[in-house]
């Protein structure tokens, strides 16, 4: 994953641990033709208010951090869902029962996926 990639996937999954979200996976997209990004990060919080909380946290941070705003951010109405667009980096932040329906991490199967540990 290119530098400038890797340290907005970083600073992303920064601000999704500071709100205790888990299940973080990373897709590393580089190399695979036909997609329309260069990462996807996917995570969960366990109700509605924390994901929202989490997509607002990665906002917060990596705004802070890395001067960047997401190009579109959508499902806030009701936040079961939340995705937002950086362009090179997608996030995907979902309640758990979404997150398992839709199955986003098996989308990209010849991806290279990085499973993140959650935080204590």
């Amino acid at each position: 994953m290119e530098q400038t990639t890797k340290l907005l996937v970083d600073t992303i999954i920064k601000g999704i641990q500071e709100k205790k979200g888990t299940g973080i996976v990373v897709a590393d997209l580089e190399g695979i033709e036909g997609t329309i990004c260069r990462g996807f990060v996917v995570c969960q919080g366990n109700t509605p208010t924390q994901v929202e909380a989490i997509a607002e946290s990665i906002g917060d941070v990596v705004r802070e951090e890395l001067k960047e705003k997401p190009v579109r951010v959508v499902g806030l109405e009701n936040a079961l869902w939340v995705a937002m667009d950086y362009t090179d980096v997608l996030v995907h932040v979902f309640v758990p029962d979404m997150r398992e329906y839709y199955d986003l991490e098996h989308l990209w199967a010849d991806a290279k996926l990085n499973r993140i540990a959650d935080l204590d």
